[in-house]
């Protein structure tokens, strides 16, 4: 096997010596997605929620481009600035992922690149 890396212009491009995702095997491993509109290079309006739905369309948009999906996630990773806003975004990710979902851990940061409100990795499987 070796190391596939994934790239996609349907998420904002990797701001430093990193790569969107990398595959290996039937494996998929992202990098942190934050809500950045990869069109315009900006946040959408509308704070942690418009952030975590657009964090999650970057994500969903990484694993299509590996072959896999939001539905073969089997553990993500979630950084968010303030967990005062667990809810507002367990809202919104429960709306990616409906069934049979991936494990996940949640972490409240001091800071996030760009000074996102939230960024998400995630561990999927191809098949």
């Amino acid at each position: 096997m070796t190391k596939e890396i994934i790239s996609t212009e349907k998420a904002p491009g990797a701001i430093g010596p990193y790569s969107q995702a990398v595959k290996y095997g039937n494996m998929v491993f992202t990098s942190g997605a934050i809500g950045v509109d990869p069109g315009t290079g900006a946040f959408p309006e509308g704070g942690v929620q418009a952030q975590a739905k657009q964090c999650l369309e970057n994500l969903k948009a990484v694993l299509e481009a590996s072959g896999s999906s939001l539905e073969n996630v089997l553990k993500t990773t979630v950084f968010i600035k303030d967990m005062n806003d667990f809810s507002k975004i367990n809202e919104i990710y429960g709306q990616y992922f409906t069934e049979k979902q991936p494990g996940r851990s949640c972490v409240e940061v001091a800071r996030l690149p760009k000074d996102a409100l939230i960024e998400i990795e995630a561990i999927a499987y191809i098949g």
